[in-house]
């Protein structure tokens, strides 16, 4: 399969002949093994960039991080020696041309900044194989026509997006295969074990953390990225091994906001890289599958920030080091490294010879953000009575993302705007400590992609999600207004909060409105704080406090040494404020030592984890208390569970997956909640205890639903019949739902929804659906009118009216607590986290 390569691809035995004049080795002579026969463990990766690094006056590789396992997070920046000795003043120009830093461009040449980023799904290793021969071409200075790019063009190479998948898979693959690859499609080598090398330590997918910045690896990314803003990015992927090459342009939708020469450009390089390939004779394919409008994605992240992003997918996920094709051919680990390296180089090609035109359109991208914002609301407010945690978890987020905020300031009057609560246009009064986020800013296309509540989509048939908007996730009172409102200045002060009671303290109370007092309740828990919540509001000199307020009293604490700085100690970390109770005495509600004042079991959890669970979402709840409590869990597989012992744990976390508990396991966990132990189901998960005995969660609640239902099911093929082969992608979307956010009705006498609204905004990211519950607490549910935003199939979003959303059912002693969408899903729904922080502490 593989021939002769043309020039754009540059054959590595050409430049080992002339690779004697220079001090950089090509690969093949640095590593123990020749590029596209093994795979090159992460450490050897960072050696030869470190090595060119040390032998190339065109070539300076920085670490701007470290993984979660401390792998090094590494970036070559790659120019003429001439610009590389003033690299910083190029990049300070930069900045300034986009208008996040002040001042005037003072660069008289134009030159363009191209971002090449290999392999963020480990797994898809080829990837970081390529980068070194690219950066080989681009470094060894011994061909005149990359000598001239480099001139007008700084590239930065990132050759492993996501270090920890990397090495998982490549470790893996050198103790799983041969010393000969074997290409048939049985061998042990193309099949990989759980969690596969695709996600990160955490089990993350990084290609959907872009925004969101949950995982350390994109943090830390982000700031290099945001300390550059490049104007093309390439983010090098690999899909089934019998896929051919994808590169741009993308499919639809694109997003609206995207610019014309943003989406003209993308043929342009599209049309440079076929030329290649062409000559070549290697397939491909364009403007299919791989759309732009999630914003999370490691290609319209930075379409949002002005470049011209793209993905790039050479098929090899389980391929090795060579697989039998269906076509009958073979593909091999040099033909996958061969093609990543052509439409690298070609992406650096033709960035060169647009490089006027990829500045002045990246400058005039900041300045109409800046001047002229394309979406409808101008203006975000955020009000200032919101709990501090949350508006400051929110601008903690903002900052990550360079987006600017501050407070009002000058407060207009006769505003109006969309409720994110209600989701209603109505009238609403702006106070002087509202947070404001401008649309008018350089920044300013990126915050409206990401808070308004709704985006237009032109084409449904697309493969994640459809809304996100950040003030949803963070369960925000906010509005939107078409009004430009600016802020008095930038920044919000968060004041900072010191705790110190007086040691005669009857009890410490915290209000439970923020993942923040979850954190508090955790580290209480972990230091022996015995604790209790309050089931229904109260009110104690003269102050109103709601249900679920934390309270921990010193009689429950009394043999604890030093109860008083234990407890003050956590909330002073976080920032929170206790207030010191001299008396269990209420104005109105219930004392502190009511039953209504329920004791709060500390938790003894334990987490299934294995084949049976979805690599991301068992992460999610890894994550949850790993990083987002810091709270001790016991992870155990699956398949361990009718050899486990239940008696040492009071709570089993059930990730998302695709569990078949047979009958001694069903009941094994039925008596253990019968004894008191409490279930939490997440998402697919619900799937393995619907309509099985002892468990009241059913897909039809009434016996002739399902008839009904069937029914409808036979009507849809009926009208089906007809339908054109040509539409066959297309003819289940009204039975699609790839995420939406949906509005559910909330029971706030529930434990389950303390510290949440009346509505409480939903990621929904499947047609997973249950009638409400018979013999159970239907805690948020959706109404037969419920809102929505986002993409829903027509026939999906008419079966979900009705239907349950969050369930608890109490059980003998314990409880099954049944949510139906996932609230840890991706780690960024804020508001998610506090709900499955109730499922963990409170419901019992």
């Amino acid at each position: 399969m593989l021939k002769k390569l043309t020039f754009i691809a540059f054959q590595l035995v050409v430049a080992m002949t002339i690779h004697a004049q220079f001090a950089v080795l090509p690969p093949d002579q640095f590593l123990p093994h020749k590029i596209g026969t093994q795979f090159t463990d992460h450490a050897s990766l960072v050696d030869y960039y470190r090595h060119v690094d040390n032998n190339s006056d065109r070539v300076k590789v920085i670490e701007f991080g470290r993984t979660w396992q401390q792998r090094p997070q590494i970036l070559a920046i790659v120019s003429s020696p001439e610009n590389l000795q003033r690299i910083e003043e190029i990049r300070l120009n930069n900045l300034r041309s986009a208008g996040v830093l002040p001042g005037t461009s003072t660069q008289s040449n134009p030159i363009t900044i191209v971002w090449l980023g290999f392999s963020v799904h480990g797994n898809e290793a080829a990837g970081s194989e390529a980068s070194m021969p690219v950066l080989y071409q681009l470094a060894m200075g011994g061909n005149p026509e990359i000598n001239e790019w480099l001139k007008n063009t700084v590239v930065l190479i990132e050759p492993s997006v996501n270090p920890d998948g990397y090495s998982r898979y490549t470790d893996w693959y050198r103790q799983a295969s041969s010393a000969l690859p074997d290409p048939a499609t049985a061998a042990r080598e193309h099949d990989e074990p759980w969690p596969r090398g695709r996600v990160n330590h955490y089990k993350f997918d990084l290609n959907r953390d872009w925004a969101w910045a949950t995982q350390i690896e994109t943090q830390n990314r982000l700031k290099v990225y945001n300390d550059w803003l490049p104007h093309v990015v390439a983010d090098l992927h690999e899909q089934g091994y019998n896929d051919p090459y994808y590169f741009a342009p993308a499919a639809q939708p694109y997003h609206k906001y995207l610019t014309k020469w943003q989406t003209d450009f993308q043929v342009e390089i599209g049309r440079n890289h076929a030329k290649y390939f062409d000559r070549n004779g290697w397939l491909y394919f364009t403007k299919e599958v791989f759309d732009l409008f999630y914003p999370s994605y490691g290609d319209t992240y930075p379409c949002y920030n002005g470049a011209i992003g793209m993905t790039y997918e050479q098929g090899g996920i389980g391929a090795g080091r060579a697989v039998n094709l269906h076509n009958g051919d073979t593909l091999t680990l040099a033909d996958r490294v061969a093609h990543h390296t052509s439409t690298a180089l070609s992406t650096v090609e033709i960035a060169s010879k647009n490089a006027a035109r990829l500045v002045q359109n990246f400058a005039d991208f900041y300045q109409n953000s800046l001047n002229s914002p394309p979406g409808e609301y101008k203006s975000f407010i955020i009000k200032s009575t919101n709990p501090p945690s949350k508006i400051k978890a929110f601008a903690k987020q903002l900052d990550r993302l360079g987006i600017q905020y501050g407070k009002v300031g000058k407060v207009p009057t006769g505003v109006s705007g969309y409720d994110y609560t209600t989701g209603q246009e109505a009238k609403f009064a702006v106070g002087e400590n509202d947070l404001v986020v401008s649309a008018y800013q350089p920044k300013g296309l990126f915050a409206q992609i990401l808070l308004e509540p709704e985006h237009a989509i032109v084409d449904s048939n697309t493969y994640d999600i459809t809304a996100w908007s950040l003030l949803h996730a963070h369960g925000l009172e906010a509005f939107a207004c078409k009004l430009r409102i600016d802020p008095a200045s930038l920044g919000y002060d968060f004041a900072k909060q010191t705790n110190s009671q007086p040691a005669n303290t009857y009890a410490y109370l915290a209000a439970w409105n923020s993942m923040d007092a979850a954190r508090l309740l955790a580290d209480w828990a972990k230091h022996d704080i015995v604790c209790r919540y309050a089931e229904a509001a109260f009110r104690l000199d003269g102050k109103d406090w709601p249900a679920g307020t934390l309270i921990a009293t010193r009689a429950d604490n009394r043999k604890l040494k030093n109860f008083d700085a234990v407890a003050q100690a956590a909330a002073n970390r976080l920032g929170l404020p206790l207030v010191a109770a001299q008396t269990g005495f209420v104005d109105a509600g219930h004392d502190f030592g009511s039953d209504a004042v329920k004791l709060i079991k500390t938790p003894k959890v334990l987490v299934l984890s294995g084949e049976k669970t979805w690599n991301n979402e068992y992460g999610q709840v890894w994550f949850y208390f790993d990083k987002d409590i810091e709270y001790p869990a016991t992870y155990v597989d699956a398949e361990r569970l009718g050899r486990l012992e239940l008696k040492d744990y009071n709570v089993i976390v059930l990730p998302e997956g695709n569990y078949d508990f047979n009958e001694a396991s069903l009941e094994k966990l039925g008596s253990w909640v019968n004894e008191g132990g409490k279930l939490i189901a997440i998402g697919e998960a619900n799937t393995a205890l619907a309509d099985k005995k002892g468990f009241s969660l059913a897909k039809f609640a009434k016996s002739g639903d399902k008839d009904v239902t069937l029914s409808e099911d036979d009507r849809h093929a009926l009208d089906h019949r007809t339908a054109l082969y040509k539409d066959r992608s297309r003819s289940s979307l009204s039975d699609f739902n790839p995420g939406a956010v949906v509005r559910a009705k909330m029971d706030i006498t529930h434990p389950l929804a303390f510290g949440l609204k009346p509505y409480y905004f939903s990621l929904k990211t499947s047609g997973l659906r249950y009638d409400l519950l018979k013999e159970a607490w239907n805690v948020g549910y959706l109404e037969d009118n419920y809102k929505s935003h986002g993409f829903i199939g027509a026939n999906v979003k008419k079966l979900l009216r009705n239907s349950a959303v969050f369930a608890v059912q109490d059980k003998g002693r314990g409880q099954v607590v049944y949510l139906i969408d996932n609230p840890l899903f991706r780690s960024f729904w804020e508001e998610g986290k506090l709900l499955f922080s109730n499922a963990l502490f409170l419901v019992n």
